[in-house]
């Protein structure tokens, strides 16, 4: 078994195990009196007059966009680059292996560029509401 796949493996483990010790736990109100204080509470916080800036929310949105897009880009140009030179150098077994990576390839730039055309288009349609 790889080390890889031990690692994973605990991971689950602890979590199921985590996850068994704090099912017994309830965390519920005592009373319907507080139940509708808290509610309340959570109402008044509400109404709260929140002051944002909209230039302030709008650079971060588009500092974020840019960062993850740039990562998005040098992550798939190192893969793109790795499979390249694994196809160049590599014998036939090899080559063969690297035509079956190219599709799941493609199909994950497809995702991770169009996630980001979502992004963009949404922050667009959002932004002019």
């Amino acid at each position: 078994m790889s080390v890889i796949k031990k690692i994973f493996l605990s991971l689950i483990l602890v979590s199921a195990i985590l996850f068994i010790v704090e099912i017994d736990k309830i965390y519920a109100a005592d009373t319907p009196d507080s139940v509708m204080a808290g509610a309340d509470s959570f109402i008044t916080d509400g109404e709260k007059n929140v002051s944002y800036n909209k230039d302030e929310l709008h650079n971060t949105s588009n500092f974020l966009y840019n960062l993850l897009l740039g990562l998005g880009i040098i992550v798939a140009v190192i893969v793109g680059i790795i499979i390249g030179i694994k196809y160049m150098i590599g014998s036939i077994d090899e080559k063969a292996e690297c035509k079956q990576l190219l599709l799941p390839y493609f199909v994950s730039c497809f995702v991770v560029f169009g996630a980001f055309g979502i992004w963009k288009l949404a922050v667009n349609i959002v932004s002019k509401i």
